[in-house]
């Protein structure tokens, strides 16, 4: 009877015993893993979602300019980055081809990389030089008339200059973007702002000529840097549009050009 006791006792717990094998229905449930996504370490920087972890399998989020043509890469910066990629011989080479107004080449020359830097700085710098040699010619041309009167800066100047500057360098070409998209042929408004951009290049020099306090020479200076600037615009734009009957539009062109020697004539060097 005691020994029957005592093996009834347990003896998984004493050392070097073996634990009995149970065997339970209710244990015989299997854990079967569901799908799990693995990781990589470290993790992956979700953008404007936040911080994340990458899957395995799944591309990388790579950071990639918003195309110019598609409404969200026009308000996006980075999608004009690529035209302010220009080194400084580059530019200079430029803007020498936009002294030569009879050469009809330039649009060749910037085919494979049209920028935006000379657009932006050339007219910028005619804006300062226009406002400044302005006020300059318009106080020699008062000297040499009556040495005795008073001379004010005109501050109009600059603001005269900048609508006037910047609105034609940006509103025409993309005024001829949407005739020449209209008329069937094919156009590049970048290759255009980039085009007339150069042209005000010569408007730059002949500033520093106009100061002279003659009105007769100024008046040559001024209609020979306006010929020169509009056979600049209007060859390259007949190059362009080999092939399209639309000389109207060549015309005009030259006639803006003109029209734009003139205005800087009368209002900034009166």
């Amino acid at each position: 009877m005691e020994e029957s006791s005592y093996t009834g006792l347990p003896t998984s717990h004493l050392l070097g015993s073996v634990p009995a094998v149970i065997t339970e229905e209710n244990n015989t449930n299997k854990h079967v893993a569901t799908d799990a996504s693995m990781q990589v370490f470290p993790p992956n920087n979700g953008g404007g979602r936040g911080p994340g972890y990458q899957t395995l399998g799944s591309p990388a989020e790579v950071f990639e300019q918003q195309p110019a043509n598609n409404w969200r890469g026009v308000f996006s910066i980075s999608s004009y980055s690529q035209y302010f990629n220009v080194d400084t011989d580059v530019v200079l080479i430029r803007l020498i081809s936009s002294l030569n107004p009879v050469a009809g080449d330039f649009f060749s020359k910037i085919d494979a990389n049209p920028d935006l830097y000379g657009l932006i700085w050339i007219s910028t710098t005619l804006v300062f030089v226009l406002a400044s040699l302005g006020n300059l010619a318009t106080y020699l041309m008062q000297k040499h008339a009556d040495n005795s009167s008073s001379w004010t800066f005109d501050v109009s100047y600059m603001n005269v200059a900048a609508c006037s500057i910047y609105g034609y360098a940006i509103v025409v070409p993309l005024a001829y973007y949407f005739f020449l998209q209209y008329m069937g042929s094919n156009a590049s408004l970048i290759r255009f702002w980039c085009m007339w951009g150069y042209s005000l290049t010569i408007f730059i020099i002949s500033s520093f000529l106009l100061i002279i306090p003659v009105e007769f020479l100024r008046w040559v200076i001024i209609l020979l840097t306006g010929v020169a600037s509009a056979s600049f615009v209007a060859l390259n734009l007949r190059s362009y549009m080999e092939g399209n009957e639309l000389s109207v539009a060549i015309i005009a062109a030259f006639s803006l050009q003109i029209a734009l020697a003139i205005f800087i004539k009368v209002w900034f060097f009166p």
